[in-house]
């Protein structure tokens, strides 16, 4: 093997490995659909314990918004499908802290916000996907 094809493959992998590593680090920064710029994360000291339901019929849509969520710090405790189908996103407000419903809607750029209480009070936000909410463009995640 030539002198210039063992450099061409020698820069040829360390460009592959710096794209590996820009995309790793790319995918950890929480971002904001549609805007492209770092939401405030929430302090490691609070907890804000979330429920996504997927009402549309996009499969895998609710696991796309908890991961989003987990992202920007939230705790995503469960997830689900509903049959009914709504047009817009719903972020209900189930523990009495609109700040909290307001910082989830915000991911949700086209989101309704609802004030309900929750006599269990196990769930701090519960969100209903609707149809018209797109995951933001990122790497494909199995």
């Amino acid at each position: 093997m030539s002198r210039a094809r063992t450099v061409s493959v020698v820069l040829i992998i360390l460009i592959a490995l710096g794209a590996g590593v820009a995309a790793a680090a790319f995918r950890r920064r929480p971002v904001v659909p549609g805007k492209g710029v770092a939401v405030l994360r929430l302090p490691d000291s609070a907890r804000i314990r979330v429920q996504v339901i997927n009402s549309t019929k996009t499969r895998g849509l609710a696991r796309h918004a908890a991961m989003l969520l987990r992202d920007n710090g939230f705790d995503v405790v469960e997830t689900g499908t509903i049959k009914q189908t709504r047009d817009t996103t719903l972020v209900l407000d189930l523990s009495g802290h609109p700040e909290w419903a307001k910082r989830v809607a915000a991911l949700f750029s086209v989101a309704r916000i609802e004030a309900r209480r929750d006599s269990s009070r196990y769930l701090d936000i519960a969100v209903v996907l609707g149809s018209t909410w797109r995951p933001p463009p990122g790497p494909l995640n199995p």
